[in-house]
């Protein structure tokens, strides 16, 4: 079991066999209370932050965050959806950027895995990720659709980009950086080709699917991963 921290959620992440690929699924609980060390204590009495009210927070924001979009949503109105003071909210998140990367974050995680265990070759990592990638349902699909005009926002607002590439952005790229360094490791890709990219295609395909009104699911993966990604990572350097 590992617990891994994003901002304010704390996510256990447990391990379970799966036979197909030789792969490990991994699934993943909200745990929102802390460990005591890692728990803030606030005001002169040094009274712990609770944080059981944070799932309600984060609801209420991605809540809002459909219905109005980022630039008419404010904290006043995450406070009023979540029955909680503004300060609840302050005390917890320094702006209202930082509180909506975390909702989008939480939910992301909840939804898709954070890690890829090596299976011990590039085709088997690449149909792990695929069987990891979730066949979102419609509500999913929906809530999905408040990401384009996360985006648009973005870039009126540099608060808000910097905390999606950091936060959201960073972990599929990382992830399917992983993957490809194990490959280069493994001798399956050559030293010289050049991945940088490969990521943000991934990405950015996933991007456009949303823009289309569509989830990037378990299909949408497959057909990106096996007839875009592998061909390009395998290819002759001098091709």
């Amino acid at each position: 079991m590992q617990i891994r921290s994003i901002s304010t959620i704390h996510l256990v992440i447990f391990r379970r066999p799966q036979l197909q690929y030789g792969t490990v699924l991994y699934y993943i609980t909200m745990n929102t209370r802390p460990p005591p060390e890692q728990q803030r204590r606030i005001g002169a009495g040094g009274r712990q932050l609770d944080r059981s009210r944070d799932p309600a927070i984060l609801k209420a924001a991605l809540e809002g965050l459909a219905e109005l979009g980022y630039d008419r949503l404010s904290m006043d109105e995450i406070a009023a959806r979540a029955h909680a003071g503004k300060g609840a909210l302050y005390r917890r998140w320094p702006s209202k950027a930082a509180l909506i990367v975390d909702a989008v974050v939480a939910w992301r995680a909840e939804r898709a895995p954070l890690e890829i265990p090596d299976t011990g070759s590039l085709t088997g990592d690449l149909e792990a990720m695929i069987a990891a990638t979730p066949d979102f349902d419609e509500a999913a699909t929906q809530q999905m659709s408040m990401f384009a005009g996360l985006i648009t926002a973005a870039s009126r607002d540099p608060e808000l980009r910097e905390a999606l590439c950091d936060n959201v952005l960073a972990v599929p790229r990382r992830i399917i950086s992983d993957v490809l360094e194990r490959a280069v490791a493994r001798g399956e890709i050559s030293t010289e080709r050049d991945l940088e990219l490969i990521p943000d295609i991934v990405i950015g395909l996933s991007l456009m699917r949303i823009l289309q009104g569509a989830s990037p699911d378990r299909e949408h993966a497959r057909r990106v991963l096996r007839t875009i990604v592998y061909p390009l990572v395998i290819a002759r350097s001098d091709a």
